[in-house]
């Protein structure tokens, strides 16, 4: 049951001492969300934000990725939530309180091509795939290889398929690139998990939308150590494929490690295998015009895959085909108009008697080689397979501080076909109330 705003400053009050709430204003929710989330501003002019979890389930994950929290410190080039007090709540779990963090959310698919914000994108998801993997070990939060993670993958996969609510063609398009080994060749990293640009916070230094400089991440329930194409998922679903490939490229300089060629083709997966997560989240919670509305898009998105052309670009960036495995094109064959018999000059021998004819050395009819020389000796057949993959502002100060972008269905746009982006009407106004302080 969601809860009001004034039960949410007098969370506030309890939680962090000497915290006077004057004002409080509950951020937009849907009857899915996982935690109720409301700004307080106290007698100092203080902000500050309040996260109570709606479920046990909800509590847990918000309890583990505070232990994370408090580990990265300044470990990162960008801020994070860091609680300063919390409440036990009747229904289970507690409340955190943590000052209001600087910016504004943004949406992927308004993100400018250009070095500025896309490179700041780049080098924010850099910073959290450099941490060392003990950080969130020591947190308590899971930890897979590779192979352990496309097993879980492949489990999640079939969980889904008993359901008989997703197309038999999407099911066998995942099966396949979950089964190819050879693109789950990555080393594991710390990810955020959930990452989406309603928990990207950033602050402009002009009216250029380019001027973006990060400043802040939210939103880390979903952290782990796994693939690091899981944080890409959003960008190449929303973003154009230039601003993908610029941020992509701020990321490799940025990296310790050379990030590898398929991880742009996983995180194309992990957009769509997004989809079943939220509808088996659906399921459990038993929301059927929530269910029904997965079911639709996940048809859409099977009609849109299959009506792709192998040479179209579209089908490039949507293929799950790893690169170093994908044919390369055919060059059509070019039409040589054939000489009429008029024009074919007859060679003819130098004098009566002679053997056979000699060619002219300008004709190239025979080549004088040596028997033990091969003429390809030398050739260098090369393969090309780096980051060049076809894949695929501003808004109310503070919106999303600490909302659920990764799991709930929070649409900012409309998509283009084929985007697996959110689609559920949209949130309510934000509600403010006044509170009258005692004399």
């Amino acid at each position: 049951m969601e809860r009001t705003p004034l039960y949410l400053a007098a969370i506030a009050s309890a939680a962090v001492p000497g915290l006077d709430p004057v004002t409080v204003e509950a951020l937009p929710s849907l009857p899915h969300d996982r935690f109720d989330v409301a700004i307080v501003r106290d007698t100092e002019h203080r902000r500050w934000v309040v996260r109570a979890p709606r479920s046990e389930a909800a509590g847990a994950e918000l309890d583990a990725a505070v232990g994370l929290l408090t580990l990265l410190g300044r470990r990162l080039s960008f801020a994070v939530p860091a609680p300063k007090g919390f409440l036990p709540l009747k229904g289970g779990g507690r409340a955190a309180v943590y000052p209001y963090l600087p910016g504004d959310p943004i949406d992927f698919a308004e993100v400018p091509d250009g070095p500025g914000l896309a490179g700041e994108i780049g080098r924010a998801l850099a910073g959290i795939h450099n941490l060392d993997p003990r950080l969130v070990d020591e947190a308590g939060l899971p930890t897979y290889d590779a192979d352990a993670y496309r097993a879980r993958r492949l489990s999640d996969l079939d969980r889904a398929a008993a359901t008989g609510r997703v197309p038999t063609a999407l099911l066998e398009r995942w099966e396949r690139a979950l089964e190819d080994v050879s693109l789950w060749r990555f080393a594991a990293t710390p990810v955020h998990g959930r990452l989406s640009g309603e928990q990207v916070l950033v602050v402009f230094d002009g009216d250029d939308a380019s001027s973006g400089r990060v400043r802040g991440l939210l939103g880390w329930e979903g952290a782990q150590v796994a693939d690091p194409a899981d944080d890409f998922a959003a960008l190449v679903d929303q973003a154009s494929p230039d601003v993908v490939e610029r941020v992509l490229e701020a990321y490799a300089h940025a990296r310790v490690e050379r990030p590898d060629a398929n991880l742009l083709v996983r995180a194309r997966l992990a957009a769509e295998l997004a989809l079943l997560r939220d509808l088996m989240e659906a399921l459990a919670r038993h929301d059927e015009p929530l269910v029904e509305g997965l079911g639709a898009r996940l048809r859409r998105l099977d009609e849109h895959v299959h009506s792709l052309e192998e040479s179209s670009d579209d089908y490039q960036r949507m293929s799950l085909t790893p690169l170093g495995a994908r044919p390369r094109p055919v060059p059509p064959p070019v039409d040589v108009d054939e000489p009429d018999e008029d024009d074919l000059t007859p060679l003819t021998p130098t004098s009566a008697g002679d053997g056979p004819p000699e060619a002219s050395p300008d004709t190239g009819i025979e080549a004088d080689l040596h028997p033990d020389e091969d003429p390809d000796e030398g050739s260098d057949a090369r393969s090309d397979e780096g980051f060049e993959e076809d894949s695929g502002t501003g808004s109310d100060p503070g919106a999303d501080q600490g909302t659920d972008a990764g799991t709930d269905e929070e649409p900012a746009h409309e998509d283009a076909p084929g985007s697996v982006a959110d689609e559920v009407p949209g949130r309510h106004r934000a509600d403010t109330v006044e509170i009258k302080l005692s004399e």
